[in-house]
């Protein structure tokens, strides 16, 4: 029995099949907060604000400062993985085209009905994403890169970034709002939710293709995802 047609085939079909939905739905979420014009979430307040100084569209500069973190890694001895930089790719084109087919929102309910599911999305397509265990996306990595290095909590590195791309993206014109404050409130708990949904049982639970036992082949998730699943943090 081949790789590719056995159980472990199968099983990295799944993966890669959650891991591109979920940066998908990750874009497409992050479109109807904007549409919604109620508030976004961190790291999109600086995304929106420098579109509006570099009259690029928020898909593209979200591109551009994910590909920049991405670099930072580099000396912080961070490793990518496939998931890595999927997002760096996929998450901002797919904003785009959210943005491209949703129209804005009229009137206080379809705000807020957008907002709402746009916060309830994004939680769905976070534990798509990081469940599918392909590594954690540039911006977390520079969280934990920097907590190796600076010794620091998590928590106190996370609250730093996050105020520093909130603070930087509201003077640049990006919207903060009750949008942002629900976000931050409802992210944690709707992705852990999700997460243990959409878990994928790691490679030890699966049998042992005797084609890769006889020749020595390494397992295709060793391969492919490098990282462990306790690398991954809850954000893309």
């Amino acid at each position: 029995m081949s790789i590719a047609s056995g159980p472990r085939g199968r099983h990295l079909a799944r993966r890669l099949v959650q891991l591109y939905a979920g940066l998908v739905l990750y874009g497409v979420s992050s479109a109807m907060l904007v549409r919604s014009g109620l508030g976004l979430e961190p790291w999109n307040v600086l995304h929106e604000g420098l579109s509006e100084v570099t009259g690029l569209s928020m898909g593209v500069v979200l591109t551009i400062v994910g590909a920049l973190v991405l670099l930072l890694w580099v000396p912080l001895r961070q490793r990518p993985g496939l998931g890595t930089v999927s997002n760096v790719l996929v998450i901002g084109a797919a904003m785009d085209g959210g943005l491209a087919l949703l129209p804005e929102g009229h009137g206080l309910p379809a705000r807020i009905a957008l907002l709402v599911l746009g916060i309830t999305l994004n939680g769905v397509a976070t534990g798509l994403y990081i469940a599918a265990r392909f590594g954690p996306g540039p911006r977390d990595g520079l969280m934990t890169g920097l907590h190796r290095l600076t010794g620091r909590s998590i928590r106190l590195i996370r609250t730093l970034i996050e105020v520093t791309v909130v603070a930087t993206g509201f003077l640049l014109g990006g919207s903060v709002g009750v949008g942002t404050v629900l976000y931050a409130l409802s992210i944690g708990p709707l992705a852990q939710f999700f997460l243990r949904l959409f878990a994928v049982p790691g490679p030890a639970a699966l049998p042992e293709p005797a084609t890769a036992q006889e020749q020595g082949t390494p397992a295709v998730d060793a391969i492919v995802a490098p990282t462990s699943p306790e690398g991954a943090i809850l954000r893309p």
